[in-house]
C-alpha cells in the first residue's frame, strides 16, 4: 500500500479548516492524503514560526487557506489586511523554500478579486480581467501575481483557486444563509418571533457546498497546472430571496422576511455566476452536492448549535 502523502493546511480553525478536520478520515484520506496538523502556534508574519511548523510537517503540498478574509476588517485596517494576505503569503513560500519543499503549493484566493462584472459577461471565467473593489480583494489579487512570479522560478507546482460563495455545515452567522438558518432555528424553539430579518434579497450569487469546495482544491493538488489559475464554483446562480424559500419549506416554518438597514451591505454586485470549465477540463471535478442537500445539512447544524447555546445559557 502505497504511503499517504503529507497534506498541510493553514487556517486549520477557519469554515474550509474544518470541513477538512471533518471530512479527513474519508474524503481526504481517499484521494491519497495525510492531513498534518502543526504541532505549534505559528503566524504567517512571523518567519520563523512558520518554519518550524514546516520543519515537523514536512508536507508534500500546501494549501494556503489562513488569512484576513473579513472585508469589512479590511476597509478598517487595509494595512494589516495587505499584510497578513500578501506578506504572510510571501513569508509562507520562503520558510518552505527553506525546508526544502519540493511539492505542490495551493494558494486560495477569491472570485472577489474579479470585483464588479456586468451582466452580459456572465458567467465570469478566468480570462475576465481582475477589478478588485475592495482591500480584501486587492491584497488577494496582489498574492496570486506574487504566487505567479514564484511559479516561473521554482521547481515546485504552485496554482491558484478562485473560489466564489461558499456554504456549509459550521459557517459563522454573519453569511446570509447560515443567519436565516440559525434564525430558522431560534423560531422554531420559541427563543425569536416569527420573523426572519435579511439584507438585501433580491441579488444573485454562485453557491458551493463547502465540501465540493474541498473535493475542487484536492483535484487540483492532483491534476492542476503550475502557474495556472481555476474558478471554484458552481456555475450556478441562486437569487438570496429562492434560497430563503426553500429554507422555510425544508424547515416547515411560517414567518416573515424583513429587511433590515443594518444588514444591507453596500454592493454594486446584482448577479454573479461563475464558469467552472476550465477546472472541470484540467481535473474532471465537477459539484456533487444538490443545493437541497446542503441547506438541510445546514438547517440541522444550526438546530444543533441553537439547541446547545440555549441549554448552556
Amino acid at each position: 500500500m502505497e504511503r499517504l502523502k503529507r497534506l498541510f493546511i493553514t487556517g486549520q480553525s477557519g469554515f474550509v479548516g474544518l470541513a477538512f478536520e471533518r471530512m479527513r478520515a474519508h474524503a481526504v484520506a481517499a484521494q491519497g492524503w495525510d492531513l498534518v496538523s502543526a504541532d505549534s502556534s505559528y503566524d504567517l508574519l512571523e518567519p520563523d514560526s512558520l518554519e518550524r511548523v514546516l520543519r515537523q510537517a514536512r508536507p508534500d503540498a500546501v494549501i494556503h487557506l489562513a488569512g484576513q478574509t473579513f472585508i469589512p476588517e479590511a476597509f478598517r485596517d487595509p494595512v494589516h489586511t495587505l499584510d497578513v494576505n500578501l506578506k504572510g503569503t510571501l513569508n509562507l513560500l520562503q520558510a518552505l523554500q527553506r525546508c526544502g519543499f519540493n511539492g505542490t503549493f495551493l494558494y486560495v484566493s477569491s472570485g472577489d478579486v474579479y470585483g464588479k462584472v456586468s451582466p452580459e459577461l456572465l458567467p465570469i471565467t478566468e480570462q475576465q480581467p481582475v477589478r478588485p473593489q475592495n482591500p480584501y480583494a486587492v491584497s488577494k489579487a496582489a498574492a496570486e501575481l506574487l504566487c505567479y512570479q514564484w511559479s516561473c522560478s521554482m521547481p515546485w507546482r504552485i496554482l491558484v483557486a478562485r473560489p466564489f460563495n461558499h456554504i456549509g455545515v459550521g459557517q459563522r452567522e454573519d453569511f446570509v444563509i447560515s443567519s436565516v438558518a440559525r434564525q430558522l432555528a431560534r423560531i422554531r424553539l420559541g427563543l425569536q418571533e416569527a420573523r426572519i430579518l435579511v439584507g438585501d434579497v433580491d441579488v444573485s450569487r454562485d453557491f458551493l457546498d463547502v465540501e465540493d469546495v474541498i473535493s475542487a482544491y484536492l483535484a487540483l493538488l492532483e491534476n492542476g497546472h503550475n502557474g495556472e489559475i481555476y474558478n471554484v464554483c458552481s456555475g450556478k446562480e441562486y437569487l438570496i430571496r429562492d434560497l430563503i424559500a426553500s429554507m422555510l419549506y425544508l424547515s416547515e416554518v411560517d414567518a416573515v422576511i424583513e429587511q433590515d438597514p443594518a444588514r444591507l451591505r453596500p454592493s454594486d454586485l446584482r448577479r454573479v455566476k461563475g464558469s467552472n470549465e476550465k477546472i472541470e477540463q484540467a481535473t474532471a471535478w465537477t459539484p456533487r452536492i444538490p443545493m437541497q442537500q446542503t441547506l438541510l445539512n445546514v438547517l440541522s447544524d444550526w438546530d444543533a448549535r441553537v439547541a446547545a447555546e440555549s441549554e448552556a445559557h
